[in-house]
């Protein structure tokens, strides 16, 4: 399968001179798309399936990439929760939107449930696929077999190579026939740019005891074999939020989004219609 055409670039400089690269498509409520985290990683890449569904089904559809990723500008600094949900704050700011959804994957679902949290009065949904920050640190890089892999060679080395980084890639899916050589190709080109202190200075705490502060509805998605955030994730979810669905999927990695689109799509689009009409 292709990759889908991206959109026209945009760029947004936020203050410190930080500039995020997006992309947008549709009209109608707003929904911020935010990927998660790994060498390569952009936010097109991500929801390059899903976009379109969105924006067909009267959705505007915004997706950044996440300072240190993709086309975003990549300091050197400590890549804190607080700095990522303060930077997606400043950019929704910038881009004059006072409340919208969130989707967001892995590390994008960490700074989604940070963002709610924050922020309450500004997120009207959450869907979240495979989220991070529901364990503690050690955990994820003492018993998780893909961020293991992912972090077991220094980013910039010469080890790290296109057939390394598809090693890797192959870990986040159950089929790895999603893993093509024009996604290795794309994800390698923004692997040269990236900074180490991404994945190096990162940390993100365990949000699991604060679930129960959310105030707008959660929708998940867990692959139960993902290799990179425990399947139990779903568990918390469901049984710490006040309002949450969460749907377990097998032959599913870390990468529902991209596994099942049509699934995820359908589902996602359902729930911020049901949820909006019932509010």
């Amino acid at each position: 399968m292709s990759l889908p055409l991206q959109p026209e670039s945009q760029y947004v400089t936020l203050d410190g001179d930080l500039k995020l690269h997006y992309t947008t498509q549709g009209s109608g409520p707003a929904v911020i798309f935010l990927q998660g985290s790994g060498p390569g990683a952009s936010g097109w890449l991500n929801f390059r399936y899903n976009a379109n569904y969105f924006a067909d089904h009267g959705y505007q559809v915004i997706i950044p990439d996440l300072p240190g990723f993709g086309d975003s500008d990549k300091p050197d600094l400590d890549y804190s929760l607080d700095f990522f949900t303060d930077t997606l704050l400043a950019f929704a700011d910038k881009l004059d939107l006072s409340r919208f959804a969130l989707v967001g994957n892995s590390l994008g679902g960490a700074v989604s449930i940070g963002m709610a949290l924050k922020a309450p009065e500004r997120v009207s949904h959450l869907m979240l696929m495979g989220c991070g920050a529901l364990e503690d640190q050690v955990t994820y890089f003492q018993t998780m077999e893909g961020i293991q892999a992912m972090t077991k060679v220094p980013l910039g080395s010469p080890e790290f190579t296109p057939a390394y980084l598809k090693e890797v890639l192959q870990l986040i899916v159950f089929d790895p026939k999603h893993i093509t050589d024009e996604l290795i190709a794309e994800r390698f080109r923004v692997l040269a740019t990236q900074n180490p202190s991404v994945f190096t200075r990162m940390s993100t705490p365990n949000l699991t005891e604060r679930l129960a502060e959310i105030q707008c509805p959660v929708l998940g998605f867990w692959g139960a074999n993902d290799k990179f955030c425990p399947v139990s994730g779903a568990e918390k979810l469901a049984r710490h939020c006040r309002d949450a669905q969460v749907i377990t999927l097998s032959q599913c990695g870390h990468w529902v989004m991209i596994e099942y689109p049509d699934l995820f799509n359908r589902r996602c689009v359902e729930f911020l219609q049901q949820t909006t009409a019932n509010a």
